[in-house]
């Protein structure tokens, strides 16, 4: 439970603490200052102490002792007006609460921001997003995720890094000597970033790039493992039953073909393979080599030759 409430309006701020019933009006004692507040108990250690979020007229602060057996004080604003963000300047241990009124206060004061009508007056230089149009591999999650290095050996945090919409896809070992690669959405594509130990000043080396995979993988809605070769030939993903799919990286092509859109020539091209396995047990497994990928379900290790030659 919160250690006290608080409630605020322009001109004062009124702080309630429940005290144990034994408690009476000679074991308070409360020291006001224009910048600091301290509440003790008999000869406890402090209840409540620190720096106030803002200035108060600390001749006019005053506390009574209500019948309900809590503590109530009362602080007078200097600057009338002034909204605190926070009681005491990085104290989490109580509880704002704010009324009704100044409930309908805010939202009226942010009414101008929003508006009932889709898209009431756009500019035609300049049309606002509609996010009707957005398509579901364009959405992410709300929740934040970061990358962090550890240390070791004190067990710290040394770097923290902010992934925001770079959605994390698999995970792969390419060169046992060095730490895992991880893989990342960038736009529709996806890159993969190899972590070096040893250089903490330039830790994240991009390493290779799936044309257009992040965007694929976005689109299959029953995805359940991502991998790469670690020659980054192909990637793949699988879904819980049965399909494999299989995208290689872009390879020249033998014959002249050209992008009909724009009349240029295309000069290379990236094939998707789909393998359906002859099986209907839940996958459970997914592991990919620079030659074949192996793929385990409940009864069956499958192995699929990828670049075989054939």
């Amino acid at each position: 439970d919160p250690l006290y409430y608080w409630q605020q309006t322009e001109d004062d701020v009124t702080i309630t603490v429940h005290i144990p019933q034994d408690i009476t009006k000679d074991d308070i004692k409360v020291r006001f200052s224009p910048d600091n507040i301290c509440v003790t108990l008999k000869d406890q250690p402090p209840l409540i102490e620190g720096k106030l979020s803002s200035s108060v007229d600390h001749e006019s602060c005053t506390w009574i002792i209500r019948e309900n057996k809590s503590l109530e004080i009362s602080l007078i604003k200097k600057n009338e007006g002034c909204q605190w963000p926070e009681l005491i300047v990085g104290d989490t241990r109580g509880e704002f609460i704010m009324d009704s009124s100044q409930c309908s206060d805010i939202a009226e004061s942010l009414m101008h921001l929003t508006s009932e009508v889709m898209n009431p007056s756009p500019e035609k230089e300049n049309p606002p997003c509609n996010a009707q149009e957005l398509e579901e591999c364009d959405a992410f999650l709300e929740d934040s995720a970061s990358l962090c290095r550890f240390d070791g050996d004190t067990l710290k945090v040394t770097h923290v890094i902010n992934l925001g919409s770079n959605q994390y896809l698999f995970s792969v070992v390419v060169d046992p000597r060095e730490m895992p690669c991880f893989c990342l959405r960038h736009d529709v594509d996806a890159l993969l970033w190899q972590p070096h130990s040893d250089q903490p000043e330039n830790m994240w080396e991009h390493i290779a790039t799936f044309n257009a995979l992040g965007y694929v993988q976005a689109s299959k809605q029953d995805k359940k493992f991502m991998a790469c070769a670690p020659d980054y030939s192909y990637a793949a993903l699988c879904e819980c039953l049965r399909r494999v799919f299989i995208y290689r990286q872009p390879t020249p092509l033998s014959t002249v073909l050209y992008n009909r859109k724009e009349g240029r020539q295309v000069g290379q091209v990236a094939k998707q393979l789909v393998a359906t396995l002859e099986a209907n047990d839940p996958i459970l497994g997914f592991q990919a080599t620079s030659e074949r990928l192996f793929v385990l379900t409940t009864k069956t290790l499958f192995l699929i030759k990828v670049n075989s030659g054939n």
